[in-house]
């Protein structure tokens, strides 16, 4: 693992880097990224930053220089043999008071780079009881306040699954915690619009355009109906869904097989798409 903070990178990468009243940490004022490593290069990394950007503006985080980003991207890659890795991107709101208001220190700028191991090829998820808030301050933000995810998968993980899939307050399919869904109902394939207040994510988008599927909102129970499912994201790429609650499901299914391969071949085509 290497670390890059605020322009320097760490001699020890776990090292303490960050002040103890940074805005990030005291009360989860900060925005992220997680991206996908390959073969020693970041994947989708324009399309991400961009995102960061997204999510700091709404925020009201200050404009993150995005080519400090980059350069700390490729420090924290340079010399290391990763073949398949995840980079985290931190941006928060820098050294402030003990509360909810923020000071005027500059923004903090973490970036980590680290191996991953690769998910299966199927999952189980589990809805839980808590919705999202599609007309909330941060709904479709990438925020560090994930608080509310680390109850969900903690839920989750005793239902013997390892994604936690929220509702929103209309009752529509939303997300999970850290990934989109897709679903396949009469041969056709489709996922929650953005204004389910579901994340914006890089990989569903991607998927959308190289391979198509709708997008839509309907409620939870559609997936009562739907003859696969899969979920998508940084660290999973598309993974089919062999349980879903006490429910059984062909997986991976036709579809997701399809999607998967188009998915695999074209991310090898171009690094950043």
């Amino acid at each position: 693992m290497r670390a890059w903070v605020n322009g320097k990178l760490l001699a020890d990468a776990s090292a303490p880097a960050v002040a103890v009243t940074d805005h990030g940490l005291t009360v989860g004022d900060g925005v992220f990224e997680a991206i996908k490593v390959l073969d020693g290069q970041p994947f989708a990394l324009t399309r991400h930053l961009r995102r960061l950007q997204r999510s700091a503006a709404g925020l009201g985080l200050p404009e993150p220089d995005l080519d400090a980003v980059r350069r700390g991207v490729a420090e924290v890659l340079d010399g290391q043999d990763l073949p398949l890795g995840r980079i985290r991107i931190t941006y928060t709101g820098g050294p402030a008071p003990l509360g909810s208001g923020r000071g005027d220190a500059p923004p903090t700028v973490a970036i980590v780079a680290a191996p991953m191991k690769e998910w299966p090829a199927t999952t189980a998820v589990a809805t839980v009881p808590w919705p999202r808030n599609e007309r909330g301050a941060l709904a479709g933000l990438k925020t560090t306040s994930y608080g509310e995810n680390v109850v969900a998968l903690a839920h989750a993980a005793e239902q013997g699954a390892t994604e936690a899939i929220f509702g929103n307050l209309a009752g529509h399919l939303c997300e999970g915690t850290g990934s989109n869904v897709f679903y396949v109902v009469d041969g056709e394939l489709r996922t929650p619009t953005l204004e389910s207040g579901c994340l914006a994510g890089v990989t569903r988008q991607l998927v959308l355009e190289w391979y198509g599927g709708r997008e839509v909102d309907e409620p939870m129970d559609v997936i009562d109906r739907a003859s696969e499912v899969f979920l998508v994201s940084t660290t999973r790429d598309v993974q089919g869904v062999h349980r879903w609650d006490d429910r059984d499901l062909e997986a991976p299914g036709p579809v997701t097989r399809e999607a998967r391969e188009v998915w695999l071949r074209k991310e090898r085509e171009d690094v950043d798409p």
